[in-house]
């Protein structure tokens, strides 16, 4: 007589809960401390990196790195939300701003433990977005503005070299150095050079403080004109005040005329009055009343601003023995003049 099996679902479940016992293993957990091997791109994850930029994303290589909790940048800690890892990589995004201009090594920090790689991070090449006074003398302070000036390793006018006072990531205070009164502005750093686009000082002036260089006054039609103003000056003690009519003009003669040989520029600095903003300036060289070129300037209310105009923009004079500014929106307004002349 042939019997059936039957087994009751208690001894089943039990049955199942010791052979599942049985084959269950204990998951390892790696405790080993994170090692760091080398630093990639994005978009080429098999090629070394020796160096990269401030704000860049890269891929950091090594082991044991998947509880990483922390990526410091010599002393800067990078986002939470900007960490991606695995036990082999970290995909990171290197902050904006660093301590160092170049040398910035990575410590990851896992839950067992840290490492560091030494690497260069570089911030960018410096910018210079300009520099105050526009002109000077040998000694007197200067502030040049831009960015990436950390570790500034030099600053010369006019190939001299300047003496750095002090400096900051966007500011760097110098003395003009002695002997120089124009010429070009530049900063370096470990990362790189550049090259102001403007010219500090002048060649030759027309006014600095005062008429020079054996110019004379003509200006006509004003409301007033101030070759002395104290008010509101661009450098020094005194600044030139006209107090225009509509179309007046401030003008200077040279009897002699100036050759123009070794120049490039008309310099000036002009400071507008209450609502000049927008309004325009016509600057125009000429001789014996015949004009040789113009060009308009537009004036910004309530702050100094640097003019600096190609001589071929103004028809390129082989001598000057006019310099005219005149207004040139027909409207009344107070304008004020400083550091005039040619570089």
């Amino acid at each position: 007589m042939k019997r059936s099996l039957f087994i009751s679902p208690l001894a089943l479940c039990a049955m199942l809960f010791l052979l599942l016992g049985a084959c269950k293993k204990d998951k390892v957990v790696d405790t080993a401390p994170p090692t760091l091997s080398a630093v990639t791109n994005l978009t080429d994850r098999n090629t070394a990196l020796t160096s990269i930029g401030y704000g860049e994303w890269i891929v950091i290589k090594g082991t044991n790195l998947s509880t990483t909790y922390k990526v410091d940048f010599n002393g800067t800690l990078a986002k939470n939300s900007l960490i991606y890892g695995d036990d082999n990589t970290i995909t990171v995004k290197i902050p904006a701003q660093l301590t160092d201009p170049i040398n910035n090594p990575i410590t990851v920090t896992t839950k067992y433990g840290t490492a560091t790689l030494n690497f260069q991070i570089k911030q960018p090449p410096p910018t210079i977005t300009g520099f105050d006074p526009a002109a000077g003398n040998p000694g007197d302070d200067m502030t040049i503005n831009g960015n990436y000036f950390k570790g500034v390793t030099g600053v010369t006018i006019n190939g001299a070299n300047a003496t750095v006072v002090s400096s900051t990531q966007t500011e760097i205070k110098v003395k003009v150095p002695t002997g120089v009164t124009y010429g070009a502005v530049v900063v370096t750093t470990p990362v790189g050079t550049v090259t102001t686009d403007k010219t500090f000082g002048l060649k030759h002036f027309i006014f600095d403080d005062a008429l020079r260089n054996v110019w004379t006054n003509t200006s006509y039609s004003f409301t007033s004109l101030d070759l002395a103003n104290s008010e509101i000056v661009r450098r020094g003690t005194t600044s030139i005040k006209v107090v225009h009519k509509a179309f007046s003009a401030v003008r200077f003669r040279l009897v002699a005329k100036l050759p123009m040989t070794g120049y490039a520029f008309v310099k000036l600095s002009m400071y507008g009055g209450a609502g000049t903003q927008g309004k325009k300036v016509r600057v125009s060289s000429s001789n014996l009343g015949v004009t040789s070129g113009t060009y308009d300037v537009i004036l910004n209310e309530g702050k100094w601003t640097e003019y600096q105009i190609p001589l071929i923009n103004i028809a390129n004079p082989a001598t000057i023995e006019y310099l005219t500014f005149q207004e040139f929106s027909g409207f009344a307004s107070t304008i004020y003049i400083d550091d005039v002349g040619f570089y």
